[in-house]
C-alpha cells in the first residue's frame, strides 16, 4: 500500500511539473488560451544577443511538433509569447532586431511584405518597452497575426504570408538564434 501511495505521489509531482516550465526565471505556461482556442506549449527558450539574455520566447501550437517546416507551412492557429528579460531592450533595438529577423526569415526578400513589416514593427514603438513586458503574437487563420502587449491588442496584420515570415524569424532554415529554434522545437 505504501508503494502505491508513493507511486501516486510521484505521478502527481511529475504531472504538476509538466504544467509549466521555468526558463531564465520566467514561468512559461503549459497552455495559452486565445480568443478562439487553447494552444499547447511546444517549447521555450532564451534569445541571446551579445552578452545579454534579452527575452524568453515560448511557442504554442495545436499539436506539438519537432518539425519547424511543418509548423510554418500549417495554416493552423499558432502563437508565441515573448517576455522581455533585460533592461537593455528598448523600442529602437527591438525594431532593429525584428527587421534583422525578417531579413533572415525571408532571405533578404522583404520588399513584398515591407508595408506589413513596417505596420507590425510599430507595436514596439507605441509605448516604451520595459523588462517584464509580454508580447503575444497570435496567428488566427482567416484573420491574421494579432499582436498584444501585456494583454492589450495593438495590431492585426493580415495574411498567411506574413505569418510565415514572422514565425520564420525563429523557425526558418535561417533563424535569428539556432539555439532558440532548437528549444522551441523541444529538441
Amino acid at each position: 500500500m505504501k508503494q502505491l501511495l508513493l507511486l501516486a505521489f510521484v505521478f502527481c509531482l511529475f504531472a504538476e511539473s509538466k504544467a509549466q516550465m521555468t526558463v531564465n526565471g520566467v514561468s512559461v505556461p503549459a497552455k495559452l488560451k486565445t480568443a478562439t482556442t487553447e494552444l499547447n506549449l511546444n517549447g521555450a527558450g532564451v534569445r541571446k544577443k551579445a552578452f545579454f539574455k534579452v527575452y524568453v520566447l515560448s511557442l504554442y501550437v495545436k499539436n506539438k511538433s519537432k518539425d519547424a517546416a511543418a509548423i510554418l507551412k500549417s495554416n493552423d492557429e499558432i502563437a508565441v509569447r515573448l517576455q522581455i528579460t533585460s533592461g537593455v531592450v528598448n523600442s529602437e533595438n527591438m525594431e532593429e532586431a525584428i527587421r534583422e529577423g525578417f531579413g533572415k526569415s525571408l532571405n533578404g526578400k522583404v520588399a513584398p511584405l515591407q508595408s506589413k513589416i513596417d505596420n507590425f514593427i510599430e507595436i514596439f514603438s507605441k509605448e516604451a518597452i520595459k523588462e517584464g513586458d509580454i508580447f503575444t503574437l497570435n496567428y488566427v487563420p482567416g484573420t491574421g497575426v494579432k499582436a498584444y502587449k501585456n494583454g492589450k491588442l495593438l495590431s492585426t496584420i493580415e495574411g498567411e504570408d506574413f505569418k510565415k515570415a514572422l514565425f520564420g524569424i525563429w523557425l526558418s532554415d535561417n533563424p535569428v538564434d539556432a539555439g532558440l529554434k532548437t528549444a522551441l522545437l523541444n529538441n
